[in-house]
């Protein structure tokens, strides 16, 4: 059974792993019944995608579940989702969402939590540092990211 701390070292990892290919250290894991049933990267860059973030890669290599399974699903990501990926999560009804952080970047918690979703803040200490430092790094790829010039 992986606890929210757990599955965010997941999603986390996930992040690192996409910073290390060149790509936005952002990453995600989709939690259900306790167990990681996928994981995913925002992969923009690797893949030269519009639509590859942290969560809707995570939801990806998850592949296609029932309705049901989404209903007992978690989504934790490193980082507050965006406008794309909180749509996803309220598309699939995932009930809950946990974030490592949601310093560097406020998305969609308020909507989701308007729609009867829980959201969880961590407020993890690497999930900013790490941020921090790409934000720093790529103020361009970043802006990019989140649709800003």
């Amino acid at each position: 059974m992986a606890s929210d701390a757990e599955a965010l070292a997941v999603a986390l990892a996930e992040a690192r792993a996409g910073r290390a290919e060149g790509g936005i250290p952002i990453g995600a894991a989709l939690v259900v019944d306790g167990t990681v049933l996928a994981v995913g990267r925002n992969r923009r860059v690797q893949d030269g995608s519009p639509i590859l973030h942290g969560e809707t890669d995570c939801l990806a290599n998850a592949g296609r579940l029932p309705a049901s399974v989404y209903g007992r699903a978690t989504m934790v990501t490193t980082l507050s989702p965006c406008d794309m990926c909180t749509g996803a999560i309220l598309l699939y009804g995932i009930p809950r969402v946990v974030i490592g952080e949601n310093r560097t970047f406020y998305g969609g918690e308020d909507l989701l939590r308007s729609r009867g979703v829980e959201v969880v803040v961590l407020d993890d200490p690497a999930c900013v540092t790490l941020m921090n430092d790409f934000i720093a790094a790529e103020p361009t790829l970043w802006n990019e990211d989140i649709g800003e010039e």
